[in-house]
């Protein structure tokens, strides 16, 4: 019974301390389809992503990102932007379907300064 006692407090002590239990967990990365563009070309992405959960990706585009933005917004679901080349979707619960996006990133490419990511979300 002593034995116990001391392991409880022990678990009790250690999950008060904030460095040994994380805040929050980022999201996992987004399993994905998608061909790597040049900054300047248009490309499209496919991403999977369960009925309620979250997922990140990058934009795939070769060349320097300075900024993106969202030019359409999901309509099952909600997407944030992390930084200019990351950002993070998080489809309804209970939703099971397809769902669809647009980026714009903007920089410095091989042959233009912007391009336009079409990305197409299917939630299992």
């Amino acid at each position: 019974m002593r034995f116990f006692r001391i392991v409880t407090f022990a678990l009790i002590v250690g999950a008060t301390n904030s460095t040994s239990v994380p805040l929050a967990l980022a999201a996992a990365e987004c399993s994905k389809l998608a061909g790597l563009a040049d900054l300047g070309e248009n490309s499209t992405a496919d991403i999977s992503v369960a009925s309620g959960g979250s997922c990140q990706f990058s934009i795939p585009v070769r060349g320097t990102v300075s900024s993106s933005d969202i030019l359409q917004k999901p309509a099952h679901g909600k997407l944030k932007k992390l930084n200019p080349t990351t950002y993070e979707y998080k489809s309804k619960r209970r939703y099971k379907g397809s769902d669809a996006f647009v980026i714009k990133a903007m920089g410095q490419g091989s042959k233009a300064s912007a391009s336009v990511v079409n990305v197409n979300a299917t939630i299992n």
